[in-house]
């Protein structure tokens, strides 16, 4: 029996989201889907980042807006014209009906978690009119602030993303599979320099798989009154609660409706090591100018990117005093510790500011250094450590730009190691990398999933696997025409490696060290 069976296989199936991208920065087209460890590879400048930081967009979207739907959702009845939902009594009647032929033969809270939990199973229920309009209705209020997002992650106005030379419109489209009959919710940004347009189109009728339910004693609680008086419910519909328990069921359609980019995410860019050096200059700007707060930057401020921002805002509230957010989160960083930085990165307050100061001790040394006197490597993986500490968690997204920076080969592949540890948590895990090793070491992981469970722990008990359908790696390659690139899943081919253009590179190398051999030989 193998350590992953066909569950994992059902279950990586079951959670497929699609990115589609056409004429964005870099990038002439290409799909993927995302998977628990995402790895991007290909040759600098051909949109690798980009799309990373485009992923990272589409979560903040998700996450930060959802407070926002609720309170137009709440107050659906009072609201302007441009936020106004729209209903019509007769799907408020349609609901009560449902309510009752789907959940009227349930006596108790117990019953109603049975029927939602019941042996692990996913109750699959066809939601009513009402219900599906209030998705789409949910969906489609994030127009704007989706393409507000990505200005705001990239830095830049979005018309500069726009390929202009071959085409004048780009465009971004989200699918998430939502139902065995692949049927899926579409979100499709398009947007160019004279008009930017977004929706979200939910394909057919949903027959959508309800993981949870927020308040299952509100359900209860409403079963209770239709029981005791129908009628006075029907007539105060409009104000009664049941507009909480409708939102209860939209709100639990969100990770149907957009996968895992309802999780948080957290993105640790390239050049770490900068930044960390940085971080105590940075501090001390931030107090200089809190004087200038509300009078807006000056022309010659410069702003940073929102990937930016959020790094170092996550940095500064970052507090020692807090408990860590996931116990195994924790352990993987101590082991990051352990077995590669070779000591403990430390958070210490502030005396003045009460911002955080970082350091860095050695094993066996009495005393801590500031991270700007540890070396590279240890500025590179600080945050790292720091992030798996005190804010990831296994519901949440972390994206590392470049994780070899500053390592030895070595240590690139234990920390690819302990990536895979990571992933095995349940936290979802995309990397951008250059390098072969990683590529390498991450074979050797998938490949560890065949070994039967009593073989893979003789030989290494200790170390992770995952499962080929839990990993992808996609190759941005380079195209003269249209210039710019595309992007390519890359498989996990019948040789067990993740096949990659490294190896051209390798023989190139040796070619021409052949070649001046040759001619060393004959003049000699």
């Amino acid at each position: 029996m193998n350590i992953h069976d066909n569950e994992v296989e059902s279950r990586c199936n079951r959670d497929v989201l699609q990115l589609e991208v056409k004429n964005f920065g870099p990038i002439v087209e290409g799909t993927l889907d995302l998977r628990p460890l995402t790895v991007f590879i290909g040759p600098s400048n051909t949109g690798k980042s980009y799309m990373a930081i485009l992923i990272y967009a589409l979560h903040k979207l998700f996450t930060l807006d959802s407070r926002f739907i609720e309170r137009i959702l709440l107050k659906s009845g009072q609201q302007t014209n441009e936020n106004r939902f729209v209903y019509e009594r007769q799907e408020l009647l349609e609901f009560v009906d449902w309510v009752k032929q789907s959940f009227g033969q349930l006596e108790s809270e117990e019953e109603l978690i049975k029927f939602v939990h019941s042996n692990n199973k996913i109750a699959s229920i066809p939601f009513p009119e009402i219900v599906i309009k209030l998705m789409q209705y949910s969906l489609n209020i994030h127009g704007v602030s989706f393409r507000n997002q990505i200005q705001r992650c990239f830095g830049m106005d979005i018309e500069r993303l726009i390929r202009i030379p071959i085409s004048p419109i780009s465009q971004i489209l989200v699918r998430r599979q939502i139902s065995k009959n692949s049927k899926s919710a579409d979100h499709r940004l398009t947007f160019n320099l004279i008009e930017k347009r977004v929706e979200s189109k939910l394909s057919g009728e949903l027959d959508i798989e309800l993981l949870d339910i927020d308040n299952i004693f509100l359900l209860h609680e409403f079963l209770l009154d239709l029981k005791q008086n129908e009628q006075k419910v029907i007539e105060t519909l409009p104000q009664h609660k049941i507009w909480r328990l409708i939102l209860n069921f939209v709100r639990a359609s969100q990770p149907n409706l957009v996968g895992a980019l309802h999780l948080p995410a957290f993105y640790l860019p390239a050049d770490r090591t900068g930044v960390m050096h940085a971080h105590s200059v940075v501090v001390s700007a931030l107090i200089e100018s809190a004087s200038l707060t509300g009078l807006g930057p000056s022309e010659n401020t410069p702003l940073l990117s929102g990937v930016l921002a959020d790094f170092l805002e996550q940095l500064i509230y970052i507090d020692s005093s807090q408990e860590s957010p996931k116990a195994y989160s924790n352990d993987l960083a101590a082991c990051i510790e352990k077995e590669i930085l070779g000591g403990a990165v430390h958070v210490e307050k502030g005396r003045n500011s009460g911002y955080p100061r970082f350091t860095y001790r050695p094993n066996g040394w009495a005393n801590s250094l500031p991270l700007m006197n540890a070396s590279s490597m240890v500025s590179e993986l600080a945050p790292v450590v720091l992030f798996l500490r005190h804010k990831v968690t296994s519901k949440s997204v972390l994206i590392v730009e470049e994780p070899e920076s500053h390592l030895h080969p070595a240590m690139q592949v234990e920390f690819i190691r302990q990536i895979a540890a990571l992933v095995r948590t349940g936290t979802r895990v995309i990397v951008i990398t250059h390098s072969e090793y990683v590529l390498e070491e991450l074979s050797n992981i998938v490949q560890r999933s065949k070994l039967c469970e009593t073989d893979f722990e003789q030989i290494n008990g200790i170390e992770p696997a995952l499962h080929p359908h839990e990993v992808g790696v996609w190759l941005f390659k380079p195209k003269k025409k249209p210039k710019g690139s595309v992007i390519r899943e890359v498989h996990f081919d019948d040789s067990n490696l993740y096949s990659s253009e490294f190896d051209d590179v390798a023989i190139a190398l040796h070619n021409d060290w052949v070649e001046i051999s040759n001619r060393t030989e004959q003049q000699e």
